[in-house]
Formats: structure tokens, sequence, C-alpha cells
């Protein structure tokens, strides 16, 4: 299984960037720049879990994957794939959350895939040969649009 792991600060507090990742309302698609808003379906919402499918336009399609949303750890969210069309069951990507020293968060990804398709085999690719570049990017640009919805 590809694994990459990364860190990415944030200004925001860590309860915000928690609160940012596990928003499952239909305005998700427009904070989290990865997701394709046709692609985008909830399932089931608990107290510490959410069933979900999510996805994105690739070049000559699409990739999604229906995901399983755990946060009973305070300081975790551990998204793990159900099923997909471009990586296995089991599959996941884990943010844990702390504070940084500056009142901002450290966020650590892990990003461990494995690819099941022509399309999971490029991205992983990509991702592992960037060190997780595309990963990071996309966190970043969300948590730059949460930024400026606090100060909108």
């Amino acid at each position: 299984m590809p694994k990459v792991e990364a860190v990415v600060e944030s200004p925001l507090p860590p309860q915000t960037v928690r609160e940012g990742l596990l928003d499952f309302s239909p305005g998700r698609p427009e904070s989290w720049p990865g997701i394709y808003a046709p692609l985008y379906e909830v399932y089931e919402v608990g107290d510490t879990y959410a069933d979900i499918r999510e996805g994105s336009k690739v070049p000559g399609g699409v990739i999604w994957a229906k995901e399983h949303y755990d946060w009973s750890d305070p300081d975790t969210v551990t998204w793990t794939v159900r099923e997909s069309n471009f990586c296995a069951p089991g599959s996941y990507v884990s943010a844990r959350i702390t504070p940084a020293g500056s009142g901002g968060s450290r966020i650590h990804i892990t990003w461990n895939r494995t690819p099941t398709s022509l399309a999971g085999r490029v991205a992983a690719f990509l991702i592992v040969a960037t060190r997780g570049a595309p990963v990071t990017g996309s966190l970043r640009m969300g948590l730059k649009r949460l930024e400026a919805k606090g100060s909108s």
C-alpha cells in the first residue's frame, strides 16, 4: 500500500480545522477543492462517524470512494474506503490535528491508499513521487477557504 506522511500548518485553531473536516453539509464541496459536487453524497452521520461518497474529476473521467469517516479519537479524523473505483477497501487517509505553537494547528496527514485502477495507479505514483504535494496542496486550499469563511 503506497503511504505518504506530511505535515501542514494552519493559523486556524484545531477545533476549527476539525469542524471543517467534519462538515458534511451540502456546502462541503465548496470548502474542499478536491470534492466534485455531483459525486458528493451523505449516507449517514452519527456522533463519531459518517458514511459518505466523495470523488474528483480527473482527466478522462472521475474517481470516487465511499468513505467511512471516524473521529472517535478527539485529535484524529480518519476516512477509510469501503468501496471505490480507484483504490482498495481498507485504504485510508488520516489527519491528526494538534495545537501549533503559534495558536494555530499542525495537521499530520497519513495518506495510505492501494490503487486498483489505472487512474488510481497514476494518482498514487504522483502522490508518492511528490511526497504528498497534491494531498497537502488540496488541504491547504481547503484551509484557506475555511479561513476566508471565518473572516467574512
